[in-house]
């Protein structure tokens, strides 16, 4: 498939961008209290939406940097995260990565996830699977949450009683083997699709944050459950992945936890 490519190609174009500044001084600049983007971001954005560009020039793309307008009409959208894990990236916190989704009329058909540290491609290709440099990839087979390594993350906004993660991650706390919490949906969602964690949940996610990391899972044997309904550019901002019966176990004791206001 010419897009998955494409999407390959890309990433890795950003990843060596990203990885010849990781640990060097760079502009940093603040989209909000706590939110953060670089010049390496921008960077990285330039070097894909070039690559894809040479390929695809009448191609949509929606990325999180820059004035890409979201086109929901768009026939072929490429939806692009040149360095998700901004923060960790500025700090120079290893787990970071760029994530690239290819759809076509409505459906995701492609992505891939550069991890340039590691020099790990994770992508997938509906109903072709999904690989970890070139290895097929499965997601878990733990059934049981008290063995459970859990991932999640925080929005910008803690404040916010339709995201407040705190409550859910204090109950499950004692209710799985470990929770971690590093900083990148998108690498969270690869490492649930390869196994390495069992499940993950999030609230407040862009598209860009999670649609290569979405069809990861599912191509890896997973599944993409809802929190609530809530969409960004056509995708569910709050979700739940993992393999199916850990997915709908962990969905149930969220549901079942009171969440409000945080201050």
């Amino acid at each position: 498939m010419r897009e998955l490519k494409v999407a390959i190609a890309a990433s890795q174009e950003a990843g060596k961008v990203l990885k010849s500044f990781y640990g060097k001084k760079f502009k940093v600049f603040h989209k909000g209290e706590i939110d953060l983007v670089t010049e390496v971001d921008q960077k990285a954005q330039e070097a894909i939406v070039k690559t894809i560009k040479r390929h695809f020039p009448t191609d949509s793309i929606l990325a999180e940097e820059g004035d890409w307008a979201e086109i929901q009409s768009a026939k072929r959208r490429w939806i692009v995260d040149p360095l998700d894990g901004t923060t960790n990236f500025a700090h120079g916190y290893p787990k970071f990565c760029v994530s690239i989704a290819f759809e076509k009329n409505g459906r995701l058909e492609c992505g891939a996830i550069f991890d340039p540290l590691l020099n790990e491609l994770f992508y997938a290709k509906k109903n072709k699977g999904a690989f970890l440099n070139k290895k097929r990839i499965r997601v878990s087979r733990q059934l049981d949450l008290k063995k459970s390594l859990l991932v999640t993350g925080f929005p910008y906004d803690l404040y916010d009683p339709t995201t407040n993660n705190l409550p859910i991650f204090s109950k499950l706390l004692f209710e799985a083997r470990a929770i971690r919490r590093d900083g990148s949906a998108a690498l969270n969602l690869a490492y649930v699709a390869c196994g390495r964690f069992d499940a993950f949940w999030e609230f407040g996610l862009k598209a860009w944050d999670s649609t290569a990391g979405i069809l990861l899972v599912e191509e890896a044997g997973g599944v993409i459950l809802p929190i609530s309904p809530q969409k960004h550019a056509g995708y569910l901002m709050h979700i739940i992945a993992g393999p199916k019966a850990l997915a709908r176990k962990l969905k149930n004791r969220i549901s079942k936890t009171k969440r409000v206001k945080s201050r």
